[in-house]
């Protein structure tokens, strides 16, 4: 067998020779079989990293990408050493990578974007009374159990944009609590989220909110919740480096858009990230062979970001709002990015109307999250085309019912 094949048929497991017959036991081998060469790739046609088919209808969210076969060989050829005591080569130099891209001192891969945040918050908070001022949209307030209040005893300000769109520097100052009488919840964390509900936050608010942030005193930590910020840069409106001078601290998720199989990475300076490392053990997240998620993460990184794969799910969603759109359906807000959010309500229709039609045509729509459709680069054209196909069933809503089942049987 050369060095470029793999062959696994069992896991870790053989049957014993008869005690007749002396022979030595051979080494294990593993279920798949990959044979690689430079003009050729054959793989077993059942091997799931092999093809996307799960997700290429798959418009709930882009954290239903499917890890791929070189994620796969990452995992194959990576080390097995321990993250807690730093000894993972492969983990030592990922984080590294990541630190250096968005330009910040060190990085901590954690478990999820979820665990992220929170270990960010809990690492840059001491004790109460504080307060975290963050967009009422937000993930970090709307989707994570209420762990700042659970874990730091952090009370939410939370605060609807002025602009309907991001927060502002004026949105920030009328918002943030900098008196420290008894009766105050002084502000100590100023958490943005970029991208949020698929639209980017410029540049220049970021900095804006990051100056003022930074000269108060004590100065006001900033933190980004950029679990897609990836999506904001591939748009073009700024680099990782330029949105990592504005914080200190950001989290970026492995998973949503880039096809990791799980993970995702906090960076700050040196001296926040050993504290981190604090928070996540409290919080269970310490990993071991930590290869096995940071090599895959790289390769997300490398072929998926990097490799601009982003850029044609964020045309597809434009495609598809404009259409949306053209045919008198209603946005709540602007499709910037991978992200469509379709006003069910002002365009006539009722999550009936919606959710049990989308099934038909064969596409996968949360309701958990109404009128919100995700596209990622795993989406193939033919359910793009359903995709357009769909919204053209349903709207206008002057047809009737009928009108619609017709157009459905057609």
């Amino acid at each position: 067998m050369d060095s470029q094949t793999v062959v696994l048929e069992k896991p870790w497991s053989f049957e014993p020779p008869p005690a007749s017959v002396d022979i030595e036991p051979k080494p294990p081998q593993c279920s798949f079989q990959v044979v690689e060469s430079e003009k050729h790739r054959q793989l077993e046609p059942n091997l799931a990293w092999s093809h996307s088919h799960e997700a290429s209808n798959d418009f709930r969210s882009d954290i239903f990408t499917k890890p791929t076969l070189p994620m796969l060989e990452a995992i194959i050829n990576t080390t097995l050493g321990d993250n807690v005591m730093e000894e993972d080569t492969t983990t030592n130099r990922f984080q590294e990578y990541v630190a250096d891209l968005v330009g910040h001192d060190a990085s901590l891969l954690v478990m999820s974007g979820t665990m992220g945040n929170q270990v960010a918050l809990r690492t840059a908070l001491t004790t109460p009374p504080h307060s975290i001022l963050a967009d009422h949209r937000g993930h970090i307030v709307t989707f994570e159990s209420g762990g700042a209040s659970a874990l730091c005893g952090a009370l939410f300000k939370t605060v609807v944009p002025s602009n309907g769109h991001h927060l502002t520097l004026d949105d920030v100052k009328s918002h943030c609590t900098l008196t420290d009488t008894v009766y105050d919840c002084p502000t100590r964390i100023i958490s943005l989220e970029n991208t949020l509900w698929g639209t980017v936050m410029p540049l220049s608010d970021m900095r804006a909110i990051s100056q003022w942030a930074r000269s108060q005193t004590p100065p006001i930590h900033m933190h980004l919740d950029g679990a897609r910020l990836w999506e904001a840069v591939a748009t073009g409106a700024f680099t990782l480096r330029e949105a990592g001078e504005c914080f200190d601290s950001m989290q970026l998720c492995l998973s949503k858009g880039l096809g990791a199989p799980i993970g995702s990475v906090l960076t700050g300076t040196s001296a926040f990230i050993k504290r981190a490392k604090w928070s996540r053990h409290f919080l269970g997240g310490d990993i071991r062979a930590a290869g096995l998620i940071s090599a895959p993460a790289r390769v997300g990184i490398d072929n998926v970001f990097l490799g601009g794969k982003l850029g044609a799910a964020q045309d597809m969603a434009k495609r598809a709002s404009a259409l949306w759109v053209e045919l008198g359906g209603k946005l709540q807000a602007p499709t910037e990015t991978n992200q469509i959010w379709l006003d069910l309500n002002a365009s006539g229709l009722k999550p009936n109307d919606f959710y049990p039609v989308a099934a038909q045509f064969d596409l996968k729509v949360m309701d958990l999250i109404p009128g919100r459709i995700v596209l990622h680069y795993q989406i193939t054209e033919q359910a793009f085309a359903r995709l357009c196909s769909f919204f053209k069933a349903l709207l206008p809503r002057e047809q009737t019912p009928e009108t619609v089942e017709n157009k459905l049987e057609n």
